[in-house]
């Protein structure tokens, strides 16, 4: 079982950024395509962003691309979201997972909104 604890959300203005970072128990996290992932009031689950095992390859919605910048440190079993320019519309709780996700991976998440 791996357990991902998200951090790093908060309140921001339009234009501003943030850094979330998603904490790993276990060192198999290691071997894992991982995705952040964000859901909006009253709408689906998206991905935002992925990064494969080695940190070779990145992936972004286009939503996001040239504005987030996902990474990871296996060292630590840590991977992270960069967000600058952040507009309104990136306002949502931000998850975690492995890609494809897996459901008993999810956590709590992290609540990012951006308002002035």
């Amino acid at each position: 079982q791996v357990q991902l604890v998200e951090s790093g959300g908060g309140l921001v203005q339009p234009g501003g950024s943030l850094r979330l970072s998603c904490a790993a128990s276990r060192t198999i996290f290691k071997i894992y395509t991982m995705g952040w992932y964000r859901q909006a009031p009253g709408k689906q689950r998206e991905l935002v962003a992925t990064i494969t095992s080695g940190g070779s390859t990145t992936n972004y919605a286009d939503s996001v691309k040239g504005r987030f910048t996902i990474s990871r440190d296996n060292a630590k079993n840590t991977v992270y979201l960069q967000m600058n320019s952040l507009k309104p519309e990136d306002t949502a709780v931000y998850y975690c997972n492995r890609d494809p996700s897996k459901e008993e991976y999810w956590g709590q998440g992290t609540q990012v909104t951006v308002s002035s």
